[in-house]
């Protein structure tokens, strides 16, 4: 294992933002992983796991601890069953689930971060969520000082949600196994309307797997959410924050808000979200409360592309990128009465 002392954390986030960790170990294997964890654990060093760096927001004072950087490789796929080591960089992993002509998680494409954090967030873009293709996860348990596999129904997943998430001292993802469709080529049936209009067909149908991946990464690019070094509006976590789901009292109330102050032919995105439950667009609320794309003046400014995005221009630093966030989301309470929760991981800060 890699180890180094006072170690920048920034270069290791797409915000590039945060300061050093008391100790950087890089882990390139399942076993160092699990030394690293056990080590820490033993000695109560406060432990970071990061992966790709795309969902954290580490503070300007750095972490007081152990940063665990996980880079352990690992493709093997055997017919439609695909298991990924967690360090496996993911859209390079969905862009070879492709080319070996499977369907599943091409709409997942572009999407920046490792594999074992997949399962974390239930990752999910343009119709699909990890959730409908992953079969088992491999962990470490820390908590019974032992590796073990869940199953699907033993993940939780729900909408950006999952057991990892709900208890993220517990677990740390070793492995991910997927089972993929062998669709003669074809794309898993597209359920997205935007991703349907833009291959333009309907929703339901299917199309070639090449073609619904470069479409994504089309969509995505759009939107400045393919990492691109030279794009300030790449320099964020994607979406910052998640869309709100109300129950159908709440959501009556928004409603209302939504007519008083936009008009009465004001219509707010609505999505079913479960029995009682509505989902509603994190993005609209964003703008209609006034926060359009490019708002700000300082070095943490909303995306010039898409509204969901919060971006370092470059020198900003994680209290300027969390002022920012914090006007957004007072002003869509203000607005309308509904409070948005952030996305990416906080270390050391909240909102």
């Amino acid at each position: 294992m890699l180890e180094l002392h006072d170690a920048p954390l920034a270069p290791l986030t797409t915000f590039r933002l945060g300061g050093p960790a008391t100790r950087l170990v890089t882990a390139t294997t399942d076993a160092e992983v699990v030394a690293a964890v056990r080590e820490a654990d033993a000695d109560g060093t406060p432990l970071l796991v990061i992966g790709g760096g795309s969902n954290l927001v580490i503070g300007d004072k750095g972490f007081a601890g152990t940063a665990l950087r996980i880079a352990t490789s690992g493709f093997d796929l055997v017919g439609t069953t695909l298991e990924l080591a967690a360090g496996e960089v993911w859209t390079n992993a969905v862009a070879r689930t492709v080319e070996a002509g499977l369907a599943g998680v091409e709409c997942l494409a572009g999407i920046p971060g490792s594999a074992g954090a997949t399962p974390i967030q239930n990752v999910g873009a343009y119709g699909q969520e990890v959730s409908a293709t992953i079969t088992e996860v491999i962990a470490y348990d820390r908590r019974a000082g032992e590796t073990v596999t869940l199953s699907n129904e033993e993940c939780a997943f729900s909408y950006r949600h999952s057991r990892f998430k709900a208890d993220p001292e517990r677990y740390v993802v070793l492995r991910v196994r997927f089972a993929l469709e062998d669709a003669d080529g074809l794309s898993a049936p597209v359920k997205y309307a935007e991703t349907a209009r833009a291959l333009g067909v309907e929703p339901g149908d299917r199309v070639p797997l090449t073609q619904a991946r470069e479409t994504v990464l089309e969509l995505r690019a759009g939107k400045g959410m393919v990492l691109d070094a030279e794009d300030h509006d790449t320099w964020s976590a994607g979406s910052f924050f998640t869309n709100p789901i109300l129950t159908d009292a709440d959501f009556a109330v928004f409603h209302a808000r939504v007519k008083e102050r936009l008009g009465e032919d004001a219509v707010p995105p609505a999505f079913p979200a479960g029995e009682g439950r509505t989902k509603t667009s994190a993005a609209w609320l964003i703008d209609k409360a006034g926060f359009t794309k490019g708002y700000g003046s300082g070095p943490a400014r909303i995306s010039g592309k898409h509204t969901l995005a919060l971006t370092n221009r470059g020198e900003a630093t994680t209290d300027d990128l969390l002022a920012l966030a914090r006007e957004v989301v007072a002003g869509v309470r203000e607005a309308f009465g509904v409070t948005l929760v952030n996305e990416p991981v906080m270390v050391g800060v909240g909102l």
